[in-house]
């Protein structure tokens, strides 16, 4: 991809204000997020009196629904200019969010309502992504994609250590209701931070049809499916992520309902290792650099396979709360590498004017299938035990490596434009 930049330069650590304002934006609601982490649920319990049924419909029924509702949105957002669509899904989320302590302060909250605001969250969420993986392509060389990338990944990793401890706490002192009042506050600052960036936004590309077809909304799967490199990657990351995080529920049930660990046992077990994301998101554009990018994508998609089937070997006391950990360390780390390898293979992989098509078509389908796996397994979990279908998903996880891009892929016949960072 052409940049302006004179062969063998080597991109430094700053990225200008724009992408920080970026930066410290994502930070922020991704915070918040970690912050209300699990209120939802606590809600539905303690103020709703909600059944088991109905706290699992919160996650899964939220999130395929909010899937389906973000399809359409995908192709509006490539023909739109990305700012304005970021600081919207922030109000947007902000605006859902607020619905819930205003409710409860005047007793009218329901759970209908509940799950209505996780079905938008849930939406927002995807467009959200969408366009900020769009916008980001626009806003810096390619060369300095992973850069951009290995930071959005080691603050999600600093932020899932930090935002739930201190959610608990804020859960323990206040309340859950409390939580969601402060990730609201974080979108709305998150959509402060886009706002003050400033700077110019190239317009996109006009619509050559005056409106949407039915057609159109295929348009990201099409490309995902007829890119040879593309391809492998989309289904390996879908059904790696679907069986990883099908397998939480059951771990959950195992560790605090049959091994009877202390609620913040099973925090340590997972906070712990999150460190260990941050510190392969900091090697991920080292080991390029030395390496290249194609055998670290392969070479880390293919590890992160081997660690979950070591769940379905879980006892109870302080050595099965050590095995977890050291499961988590191991996969948590490979994820840390993996992830911005492949968010800048896949940006690298996608010609501008489909980038928001591609990118909703495929969180899309990583939310659906999450979902639909988090549901098959529940009743695997029934049927055959917690710890027979967590070892069933490892199982089946170690076979994600034949979906990765063994070859290195031809690169794109059209180059990119040149970003201006201001």
């Amino acid at each position: 991809m052409g940049s302006g930049r004179p062969p063998g330069h080597v991109p430094g650590p700053r990225l200008g204000r724009r992408f920080g304002w970026l930066w410290a934006a994502y930070g922020t609601s991704a915070l918040g997020t970690w912050l209300a982490f699990g209120a939802f649920p606590l809600i539905a319990i303690q103020v709703l009196d909600a059944g088991p049924a109905e706290v699992a419909a919160l996650s899964s029924v939220g999130a395929a629904v909010g899937a389906a509702v973000a399809v359409p949105l995908g192709p509006w957002v490539e023909f739109r200019r990305k700012r304005p669509v970021l600081i919207g899904m922030d109000l947007a989320r902000c605006a859902a969010l607020l619905t819930v302590p205003v409710a409860f302060a005047f007793g009218v909250l329901t759970f209908p309502q509940l799950l209505l605001v996780s079905v938008v969250v849930a939406a927002a969420d995807i467009t959200f992504r969408t366009a900020s993986g769009a916008y980001l392509k626009t806003l810096l060389p390619g060369e300095d994609l992973l850069v951009a990338n290995a930071r959005f990944e080691s603050t999600a990793w600093t932020t899932t250590i930090v935002g739930p401890p201190l959610g608990g706490a804020a859960i323990g002192l206040l309340g859950p209701v409390a939580t969601v009042l402060a990730d609201a506050v974080s979108y709305l600052l998150s959509a402060l931070g886009i706002r003050a960036m400033g700077g110019h936004e190239p317009r996109p590309k006009h619509r050559q049809a005056p409106r949407m077809r039915a057609g159109d909304l295929l348009d990201g799967w099409r490309h995902i499916l007829a890119d040879a490199a593309l391809r492998p990657l989309f289904f390996n990351t879908a059904l790696f992520n679907g069986l990883v995080m099908a397998a939480e529920p059951l771990l959950a049930v195992l560790m605090l309902g049959r091994f009877g660990f202390a609620p913040w046992q099973y925090g340590l077990a997972f906070a712990v290792p999150s460190l260990a994301g941050l510190a392969g998101s900091r090697l991920a554009r080292p080991l390029v650099t030395r390496f290249g990018q194609h055998r670290v994508l392969v070479a880390s998609g293919a590890l992160r396979a081997l660690w979950p089937v070591g769940l379905a070997f879980l006892g109870p006391g302080t050595g099965g709360l050590l095995l977890v950990m050291g499961v988590e360390l191991g996969l948590i780390f490979c994820c840390g590498v993996f992830n911005p390898v492949y968010a800048t293979y896949r940006l690298e992989r996608t010609a501008p004017d489909r980038v928001a098509r591609t990118l909703s078509a495929w969180n899309v389908t990583t939310k659906s299938s999450t979902a639909l796996l988090t549901a098959v397994w529940g009743v695997l979990g029934g049927l055959l035990g917690p710890r027979t279908a967590i070892g069933l998903a490892g199982v089946l996880v170690l076979a994600t490596p034949l979906l990765l891009p063994h070859r290195t892929a031809a690169p794109l016949a059209e180059p990119d434009p040149v970003p201006s960072r201001t």
